[in-house]
């Protein structure tokens, strides 16, 4: 029987991780003992799966990794599917992990004074430039965006700009830099990826996967 070639699976490193262990093992997939080890610095890693080997990569570069065929499956957050938007990706599964939702945020003290509504151009600090230029030119208003990749918070509260979209789970980190929910772009969570050409070079392993993930988000 010939042998079948190394299949790839990006996952994200961090918070998000821990939640798709069980999910990941649910399906069937355990990967080696090094994988587990915080003091590993391998990226690549086996699986009991003969042909399926995982990498792990920063959650803003699955949608790439996978995009381009580097790897043939992934998870990744909604808001990183968005904001990229890569027509090579087929987003299947909604794992309902990582819930949080995407938002427009502002000092309070600017929202006593302006009405949101009657903005027509603005300055954003995001790390989410294309969903946030789309969001606002669906409602007529220019967005002038600031690229960030974190500490978005601290944007408004030294003068960088006044407003700025970025992932709110309890809120409490807006209230304690004293900034305002003003509007929610998206709910988010992690969804189950897969490159379109390796989905139809390869349909009976990627739809076993499909299956599995989706089974085992069902059972949860």
């Amino acid at each position: 029987m010939p042998k079948i070639e190394p299949m790839i699976l990006a996952v994200p490193k961090g918070r998000i991780l821990k939640e798709l262990l069980p999910l990941m093992k649910a399906a069937g997939i355990e990967p080696e003992a090094s994988f587990f080890d915080d003091k590993c610095r391998q990226l690549r890693f086996a699986t009991n799966v003969d042909y399926l080997e995982l990498i792990r990569v920063r959650s803003f570069d699955v949608p790439t990794f996978v995009a381009f065929g580097a790897a043939h499956l992934g998870v990744a957050g909604s808001d990183v599917v968005m904001e990229f938007d890569y027509p090579e990706i087929y987003a299947p599964v909604d794992l309902k992990i990582g819930h949080c939702r995407m938002s427009v945020a502002a000092p309070r003290t600017l929202l006593k004074t302006e009405d949101p509504a009657q903005w027509s151009h603005i300055r954003v600090a995001t790390k989410y430039p294309k969903i946030t230029q789309r969001h606002f030119a669906a409602r007529g208003v220019q967005a002038e965006c600031i690229k960030l990749n974190g500490a978005m918070e601290l944007a408004p509260n030294l003068g960088l700009c006044r407003r700025i979209v970025d992932l709110v789970s309890s809120g409490a980190t807006l209230e304690a830099n004293g900034l305002a929910e003003v509007e929610k772009i998206a709910e988010v969570s992690s969804r189950f990826v897969v490159n379109r050409a390796a989905l139809k070079t390869r349909p009976s392993e990627i739809n076993h996967w499909i299956r599995s993930f989706q089974e085992a988000v069902n059972a949860a």
